[in-house]
């Protein structure tokens, strides 16, 4: 059933809708700028303890814990999670190029952190994959590791120290970055990393995890590789040293992959039956260092082992500042990946379950876990995937679960640590290859992506391809500057379209996807989908003229025929007021006149600037320029649906000076009605619009 609607009202100019329904904008302006500062600047009570509740969430989410509801999810959910670190946390540090006892303080301090300052209900903290690559990458460029390096010399201990004071430098100037951002209110930059941008870059760099744990898996003794083309370095230095491959080591790793995959998959696929996940590395861990212990596998097949793992707390320690000019550039690169990953995984649970999470405090989260932790011999923290999912699916509900987990690390920090001394590294190396199972998974995501953006398609592959074949610093450089390009190819190359109305409604579609619309005579509407700025001002003029057919050589021709025509009849007029008759030569041009400008030839241009979001003042001047070709040839220009900002820079670069203030009109339609009327003159003010 159809209906229609007949709708009378006046035509609206944007001068003279504002007259009517506008409102008074220096007054409002001001009043709301002083109601702003006012609010801002009000002390009280009520406004410190809101305060208080926005920047330690803490105090916000803890009265209102639903206890019997939560809690047993919570522990759940923690002690889980704080099963896992373990094994993580102690693997995570190898790529971190430190020893094993600092992935467990990483471990621990952050999670405690962001417990306090986080917005994320199901967000796990602690040792990333990636940023401890990205770290370790750092740390061997400042601190390389001899060749013939012994890890029970008396030179070790000060070896050790020099690199956790460099890579809790990294953590140090990372968490300072996110606490300046967090000043200025930057949140939304994570936003310039994209999902594309992101996933493949997270994918490439499980690709760098894996060769980089090939030697510990292989029992080689290799330097590791920094900088550009370091993955092909690696797997070279890796297949030259094959024929010194520790057969024990070998057979360990094969061992535990033999386990861990399997019992991961089990875990990914039968998640909504388990109440919890089967805990096999920390299984992996304990079989594995009583197997060594027994076995003396360290003395009698040169294994390499964890060694001394200290019981405690770490005594507080100054990162080395002096580190700070040469690890500058890459903590900046790693602030980014580490934020940004876990503003992401924190998005997607938050939306999932129904909240919301505050992005700027979320820099001040992780820029407390960062800059506190540091003192206490940590490295970069962020959100970590794998522990995130399970924490989600275990049934955690609140940040509390952040106090189940530290518990759990918190424990083997008294009490139990120094009892994996026998646990062979090899063993680590596997459980970080299999903990980037979700990583290598999402090129599932490449024909989907293909489907629906042959760019954002481009931009995964491009990323991911710069991570692989460079390094993971420039690759995500290159891929976020191929990322922008992409952008800005789409505003410069946007769609100009010729719109048509649908008979008997105010409704203008493009007239190459709606065949049935039709041109009203004489008037040409035009509509661009994008900004106009100096990026794209030539590419906006060639596809106006082109749609209008007003070339250069067009114009001169057209505007030295008018000019003659204008001449024509001035002496026409004179000749006719001499002689006081009628001049035959007067008829003729105005003959002349009708056969030069025909009925369909274009002789008003209404853009439509609905799509403009932004003009800048090249745009803005660019518009002034075709005002005033358009006038030299008879053409009148009209805009419609301006939004403020476009109107307002259009009226301040002086567009008023060359165009009619009552060529703006609030709709479409509403200029197309006013050039009807200007033509045929009928009763003014008054249209008829039937929906």
């Amino acid at each position: 059933m159809s209906a229609s609607v007949a709708v009378y009202r006046n035509i609206y100019t944007e001068d003279r809708f504002k007259q009517a329904y506008g409102s008074d904008d220096n007054a409002s302006g001001s009043l709301r700028l002083r109601e702003k500062l006012a609010g801002k600047c009000r002390c009280s009570r009520r406004a410190c303890l809101h305060l208080l509740s926005e920047r330690v969430p803490l105090f916000s989410w803890l009265p209102r814990y639903r206890l019997r509801k939560w809690m047993v999810g919570d522990a759940i959910a923690g002690l889980t999670v704080g099963i896992l670190h373990i094994p993580q946390g102690m693997a995570f540090a190898l790529l971190t190029s430190v020893a094993p006892i600092f992935g467990l303080y990483t471990s621990f301090f952050p999670v405690v952190l962001y417990m306090i300052f986080g917005t994320g209900r199901h967000v796990s903290t602690g040792t990333f994959a990636v940023v401890s690559l990205m770290t370790g990458s750092v740390v061997e460029q400042l601190v390389p590791t001899p060749l013939a390096f012994n890890s029970s010399s008396p030179e070790a201990a000060n070896f050790e120290a020099q690199r956790i004071g460099v890579a809790s430098a990294v953590a140090l100037l990372s968490g300072i970055f996110m606490l300046c951002m967090f000043g200025l209110q930057l949140g939304f930059l994570s936003t310039y990393l994209s999902e594309p941008i992101v996933k493949a870059f997270t994918s490439a760099a499980a690709f760098h995890v894996t060769v980089s744990q090939l030697q510990s898996m292989l029992g080689l003794r290799l330097p590791r590789h920094t900088g550009a083309f370091s993955l092909f370095k690696t797997l070279a230095s890796v297949l030259e040293n094959l024929p010194h491959t520790n057969v024990a080591e070998l057979l360990i790793s094969v061992v535990c992959l033999a386990v861990l995959v399997p019992v991961k998959e089990i875990n990914t696929r039968y998640r909504h039956h388990l109440r919890t996940p089967i805990p096999v590395e920390i299984l992996t861990v304990i079989i594995a260092t009583c197997v060594a212990y027994f076995s003396s596998l360290d003395s009698s097949y040169s294994i390499e082992i964890v060694g001394r793992i200290p019981a405690g707390f770490p005594k507080p320690q100054l990162p080395a500042f002096h580190t700070f000019p040469a690890i500058a550039g890459d903590t900046i690169a790693i602030t980014f990946v580490g934020y940004a990953v876990s503003v992401s995984l924190a998005m997607i649970y938050a939306d999932k379950h129904g909240y919301s999470i505050h992005p700027n405090q979320e820099l001040l989260a992780h820029g407390i876990s960062n800059t506190v932790s540091s003192f206490f011999t940590c490295f970069p923290s962020s959100a970590t995937l794998a522990t995130t999912n399970i924490l989600e699916s275990a049934g955690g509900y609140t940040q509390l679960s952040g106090l189940f987990t530290s518990l759990v690390v918190l424990i083997v920090l008294l009490l139990i640590g120094p009892l994996f001394y026998f646990l062979p590294k090899a063993v680590l190396a596997c459980i970080n290859v299999t903990s980037l199972r979700q990583m290598f998974l999402q090129f599932r995501d490449l024909p989907e992506l293909w489907r629906i953006s042959k760019l954002d398609f481009m931009v995964w592959v491009v990323t991911w391809l710069s991570v692989v074949v460079l390094n993971v610093d420039l690759g995500l450089a290159i891929g976020v500057v191929f990322s922008m390009m992409t952008v800005i190819y789409r505003t410069q190359r946007a769609d100009c379209s010729v719109l048509g109305r649908a008979s008997n409604t105010e409704i203008y579609r493009p007239l190459e996807n709606h065949s049935k619309c039709y041109e009203v005579p004489g008037v040409k509407i035009l509509t661009y989908n994008g900004p106009i700025y100096y990026g794209n001002r030539s590419f906006f003029r060639e596809k106006m003229s082109r749609v209008l057919g007003l070339t250069p050589e067009e114009i001169r021709s057209r505007e030295k025929a008018r000019k003659a025509l204008e001449k024509r009849e001035r002496e026409a007029s004179v000749s006719t007021v001499d002689r006081g008759i009628a001049n035959t030569s007067f008829s003729s041009v105005n003959e002349f006149f009708e056969s030069e400008t025909p009925e369909k030839e274009v002789q008003a241009v209404l853009i439509d600037c609905s799509r403009v979001i932004f003009v800048d003042v090249a745009g803005a001047r660019l518009f002034t320029q075709m005002c005033t070709e358009c006038q030299k040839v008879g053409v009148h220009v009209y805009l419609a649906n301006c939004n403020e900002s476009v109107l307002k820079i259009l009226t301040s670069s002086g567009l008023m000076s060359h165009m009619n203030p009552q060529h703006i009109f609030v709709t479409v339609h509403d200029a197309v009605m006013y050039i009807q009327q200007q033509r045929e003159k009928p009763p003014e003010n008054t249209t008829t619009v039937w929906v």
